[in-house]
């Protein structure tokens, strides 16, 4: 992946966008030498509130800074209760990650392997278990203007509006006048582009030209025919 990512390199800029914090990205793609931020002209953590261009932090904004501590600890209480209801499978390690920009829940904690993922996957596919708690908890706290977005086999984030993926946007519309640049033509290719899903935002929004891909493997393939490398 690191040769793909040198040849793409040298065709365009090139950067991703994540909802989990940056440890998670550099496991995936980074080395123990190379810290994943290297890889790439523009690193977007937690939808861009971390970020980095050519590997030098960039400013953000804070989740808990914005709901405050109180409303946080109201926040959690309610989750953990809800989940705690819930009469599904394999609840085990942790149940909501504080990030700096979202909250992360995994209805059946991220202690659970990947065979219990898979099941809860499917079970939720029959049940709308997540979609059901999404609409609970948006009426629950529709003064703290939140939203909610799938992503992963289990999980959702809640962060404020305007926080998701298209967040990462204004750094790379700040290049214009930080460094000169301005980047006309912005690709993305996700594949929780669908309603409710994490990428559906930023793939829909009008300052991208958004791709649908099926994971890792079909993004490289679209990328290699689009820049013909």
């Amino acid at each position: 992946m690191h040769e793909f990512l040198y040849r793409l390199r040298r065709k365009c800029a090139i950067g991703y966008v994540s909802g989990g914090p940056l440890v998670k990205q550099q496991r995936q793609a980074g080395k123990a030498h190379l810290p994943v931020t290297a890889l790439f002209d523009f690193s977007f953590a937690e939808n861009g509130l971390t970020a980095f261009r050519m590997g030098i932090p960039m400013l953000g904004e804070s989740f808990i800074e914005y709901i405050g501590e109180i409303q946080y600890t109201q926040f959690v209480t309610w989750i953990l209760r809800y989940i705690a209801d819930l009469g599904i499978p394999a609840k085990q390690g942790t149940f909501v990650e504080l990030r700096n920009g979202n909250v992360n829940i995994c209805l059946i904690g991220q202690g659970s392997n990947n065979p219990e993922m898979d099941k809860f996957e499917q079970y939720d596919k029959k049940h709308r278990i997540r979609k059901t708690m999404i609409m609970a908890l948006e009426r629950e706290f529709s003064y703290l203007n939140l939203k909610c977005a799938i992503g992963g086999k289990a999980c959702f984030d809640v962060f404020p509006k305007g926080w998701d993926k298209t967040y990462c946007l204004r750094h790379i519309e700040a290049e214009k006048h930080r460094s000169g640049i301005t980047y006309n033509k912005i690709l993305f290719f996700g594949d929780c582009t669908y309603e409710g899903g994490n990428d559906a935002e930023i793939y829909e929004d009008s300052r991208t030209i958004g791709h649908t891909v099926m994971g890792p493997k079909d993004t490289m393939r679209r990328v290699k025919e689009y820049f013909e490398i």
